[in-house]
């Protein structure tokens, strides 16, 4: 790519700030880093021309961890461990919230449901045993006990009788969640390019040399949020995983609202617009899902449409109206990776498919962590 002087000077010249990644976590990032730095020029670089990976293409959940997810995480950590997740997240909704404001992104706290299949009766069980427990436990997060039972009033088929409710979760527009944090951004000054992959990058005594597709530049730090697609440039425990998406065309007369977690968290489906957006199944094939590449597999798709009919929508006629995939970061532990790598490179990555949660948190930590 052949550059002007004009274009050279007013877009790749003086970095102090380049950030890989225009996500939430990227954005977020380099919205924190214009407060601590007001004069600073920062460029944020995008392989997309919307971005890449899950911050676009998520469901749009705003949730802190079914109790099947926690009653699963309490066999790999401490209640401490856990409950500071829980905090986590919690405290990461209410910063988006705070930072975007809830109008901009539609959010509407309508409460999380967690369903539990027929055939998942031992979970059922071992959930319903373990509520008191996890509402004990979480109550200083949410300042009450938030976990509850829910008569299945959205006549929800093949089912155990009762939901398990989250009072505090909610739901928001994906879109308009990023369409704000982009204005924003913006509005502060900072450089956004997209359709531009960053290739590798060098550090130097004075600097670092990022390779693109399409030039090379020198930054004095380089922050990298690219989440799922981090390993290309790290050798962290942070891998890829797909999610499989699919959305209903609008349905006369829909009654569900909400947000709807089944089978450890496994699959998610949510009210929007008069539709249904249903996602999940990657647990049918971990390792096909653990993939940076977009697209669908029959497997699952075909799982989801089953789904749909026979226990979402059962006594509902229904068509399918567009289909869709994101990328996300998950390791062993859930746990996000926000860390200083080397002189003048650092990361904030491995959100765990908790992206709206902890997405604009992990920015701001990311942003503090720079020096």
């Amino acid at each position: 790519m052949e550059l002007s002087y004009w274009e050279y000077k007013t877009w790749l010249s003086n970095i102090d700030f380049a950030v890989v990644g225009s996500g939430i976590v990227g954005l977020s990032t380099a919205l924190f880093l214009k407060e601590r730095f007001p004069k600073a020029k920062i460029l944020v670089l995008e392989k997309g021309v919307l971005p890449q990976g899950a911050s676009t293409k998520n469901a749009g959940f705003a949730c802190f961890g079914s109790v099947s997810e926690i009653v699963s995480d309490l066999k790999k950590h401490t209640e401490e461990e856990v409950s500071k997740l829980v905090a986590q997240r919690f405290k990461g909704i209410q910063l988006l919230r705070r930072t975007l404001g809830d109008a901009n992104i539609d959010f509407l706290k309508l409460g999380g449901h967690e369903l539990f299949l027929k055939k998942d009766e031992a979970l059922y069980d071992s959930c319903r045993i373990s509520l008191d427990r996890i509402n004990t436990l979480l109550e200083p997060v949410f300042g009450k006990k938030v976990f509850g039972h829910h008569s299945n009033s959205f006549g929800f088929q093949g089912i155990w009788g009762e939901y398990i409710t989250h009072s505090e979760e909610g739901q928001l527009h994906t879109g308009k969640l990023m369409q704000t944090l982009l204005k924003l951004v913006l509005g502060k000054g900072v450089h956004i390019l997209n359709s531009v992959q960053v290739q590798g990058f060098e550090e130097l005594q004075s600097g670092v040399s990022i390779k693109t597709d399409k030039f090379e530049f020198t930054a004095d730090r380089l922050l990298i949020t690219t989440n799922g697609f981090a390993s290309q440039f790290l050798s962290r425990d942070v891998r890829p995983a797909r999610a499989q998406v699919l959305i209903t065309k609008p349905i006369e007369n829909l009654a569900v609202k909400g947000t709807f977690h089944f089978d450890e968290g496994y699959y998610y489906f949510r009210n929007i617009d008069h539709r249904i957006l249903f996602g999940g199944g990657r647990n049918l094939d971990f390792k096909t899902e653990e993939t940076k590449e977009f697209g669908q597999t029959k497997l699952i798709q075909n799982k989801l449409e089953t789904l749909l009919s026979k226990v979402i929508l059962p006594n509902t006629p229904f068509e399918i109206d567009h289909r869709w995939s994101g990328i996300m970061g998950v390791g062993e532990q859930k746990k996000p990776i926000i860390e200083q790598l080397s002189n003048r490179t650092y990361c904030g990555v491995r959100l765990g498919g908790m992206g709206i949660a902890i997405g604009t948190s992990v920015g701001k930590g990311l942003a503090e962590l720079v020096h």
